[in-house]
C-alpha cells in the first residue's frame, strides 16, 4: 500500500523537477548575478527633444527662423549658435549689428558675448538675412563655463530662445 502511493509521488516529483528545468531563466526563481557595465560599450544615439513643437513654431512664425542649435566648438572655447532663415523681414533683428548677442547660462551664472577681433571684427554674420540660409554667430566660453548639455537662452535684441541645448 505504501509502495503504490509512493510511485505517483515520485513521478509526480520527477515531473515538476523536468518542468522547473525546461523554464527560462526568466521564470526561475533564482537570483540573477548583478550585471556590470560594459566599458566598450557603443555611445547612445539618443538626442532628447532640444524644444517643443510649440516653441519651434513660436519661432517660425513670430521670429522666420527654425533649427535653432547651440554647439560647443574649439574644445569648449567657443559656443556656436546657428539657425536658418524662412522669413528674410522676420529675421532681421538676429543680423543687426545694433543689437549685441548675449548667451546666458543660469547653471554656470554667466553671460556669453560675441567677441570682435582686431583684424576680423565680430565673429558673427551681418548681412541682409536671406530665405534658406543658415546663419551662425559665435561667443567667447572663455574658462570652459558653458557645457555640454546645459540649457542656455540666447538674447539679441527683441529676440529671446529659452531652454536651448548645448550640443
Amino acid at each position: 500500500m505504501i509502495l503504490e502511493r509512493s510511485i505517483p509521488r515520485a513521478k509526480a516529483i520527477l515531473l515538476g523537477a523536468s518542468l522547473f528545468l525546461a523554464l527560462p531563466p526568466a521564470f526561475a526563481q533564482a537570483p540573477a548575478a548583478p550585471k556590470t557595465a560594459s566599458v566598450s560599450a557603443a555611445p547612445s544615439r539618443y538626442h532628447p527633444t532640444r524644444f517643443s513643437k510649440r516653441a519651434e513654431l513660436h519661432y517660425t512664425l513670430v521670429w522666420g527662423v527654425d533649427s535653432l542649435a547651440v554647439k560647443s566648438t574649439e574644445s569648449g572655447e567657443v559656443v556656436r549658435f546657428t539657425y536658418r532663415v524662412l522669413d528674410a523681414d522676420k529675421a532681421k533683428v538676429l543680423n543687426d549689428k545694433k543689437f549685441e548677442p548675449s548667451l546666458i547660462d543660469p547653471r554656470a551664472g554667466v553671460k556669453l558675448v560675441v567677441p570682435s577681433l582686431e583684424k576680423v571684427g565680430q565673429l558673427r554674420q551681418s548681412a541682409a538675412p536671406e530665405v534658406g540660409k543658415s546663419y551662425w554667430m559665435a561667443f567667447s566660453n572663455k574658462g570652459r563655463l558653458v557645457k555640454r548639455g546645459d540649457h542656455v537662452s540666447v538674447v539679441i535684441g527683441q529676440f529671446r530662445a529659452d531652454g536651448l541645448v548645448v550640443d
